[in-house]
């Protein structure tokens, strides 16, 4: 039950993160330690895990997929996506720079935590390290792509949203927008499901094929990697989490786009540097406490181990 009640708690971090314009649940997977195990759970949906299910043995499916793992993170994910969501959007209407700071801090600490677990830092490590940041740094810079309704197409988003919904550093919502179909997926696809419903679903068809199987294609291929290349990925996954961090820096002004249901949705930002007053030093104060929590959560992790 411990273990359960902890790994929902990773969970709604998880979920909180997804709902964050820039933030990857990956990126608390990773942090808190149950990123290589969510990843291997998800891969074990093959062939043995249909047979065990189909022929009733049903203990032996659940030891097979890590059911009871999985269930303790995904019911976080959906609680947090459900609960969160709404207390998030509070606090970026009223105070989205104390939030930012918050997660700037939290997450510019970790970087340092998930680099550590780099066994040897070597010209490779530094080289997936610096591919990394640049990969994420251009997403982050990107300008989103025209909207597409071509059925391979949505296929390819939900491969591509899924998969960046799991990678650290990488938001899943955000790789969407500049793919040029939020809108078609996210906005329209769900309006209709509740007024047309079949042409709703004619547009989630081929993203939830995609996203089943980029999901369960991705975590094969991540799990490979990780017990081949530990150190490459490490730092790979580290560089993104590093290029991320102008989507999380506090002062900067949302660039807006009005939706066809007369909603606004962040297109792109403005950085900029910030003022010396007392919003600046409560951002501070904030930012230094994100960073101490995980400061103190590896501590109290490191000695638990020991």
């Amino acid at each position: 039950m411990r273990e359960f009640i902890l790994n929902f708690i990773k969970g709604l971090g998880m979920g909180a993160a997804n709902v964050i314009p820039g933030v990857s649940g990956g990126t608390i997977a990773l942090i808190t330690g149950i990123f290589e195990r969510l990843i291997n759970s998800i891969k074990s949906f093959n062939l043995e895990a249909l047979k065990l299910f189909f022929t009733g043995k049903w203990k032996a499916f659940a030891q097979h997929v890590d059911l009871g793992f999985l269930v303790s993170v995904f019911l976080g994910i959906i609680v947090a996506i459900v609960t969160v969501a709404k207390l998030f959007k509070y606090l970026f209407d009223n105070y989205p720079v104390f939030i930012w700071a918050f997660f700037f801090g939290l997450i510019i600490a970790s970087i340092y935590y998930v680099g550590r677990t780099v066994n040897k830092w070597n010209l490779w490590s530094i080289l997936f390290f610096l591919v990394g940041t640049g990969i994420a740094l251009c997403i982050a810079f990107g300008t989103p792509a025209q909207e597409n309704h071509n059925f391979f197409y949505l296929i390819l988003c939900g491969v591509v949203g899924t998969c960046s919904m799991i990678l650290p550093g990488l938001s899943g919502s955000y790789v969407l927008l500049l793919m040029g179909n939020y809108e078609y997926v996210m906005i329209d696809a769900v309006n209709l499901l509740t007024t047309s419903p079949w042409e709703g679903i004619k547009i989630m068809i081929p993203v939830v094929i995609g996203a089943v199987v980029g999901l369960l294609a991705f975590a094969h291929l991540l799990s490979w990697i990780f017990k081949r290349f530990h150190d490459q990925t490490v730092a790979l996954l580290s560089g993104f989490i590093l290029g991320s961090l102008p989507i999380i820096w506090p002062w900067k002004t949302s660039v807006m786009n009005v939706l066809k249901d007369g909603t606004e949705k962040v297109v792109g930002y403005q950085w900029h540097w910030p003022a010396i007053n007392g919003e600046f030093f409560v951002a501070l104060v904030i930012m230094i406490v994100g960073a101490a929590i995980i400061i103190l959560t590896e501590s109290l992790a490191t000695r638990q181990k020991k």
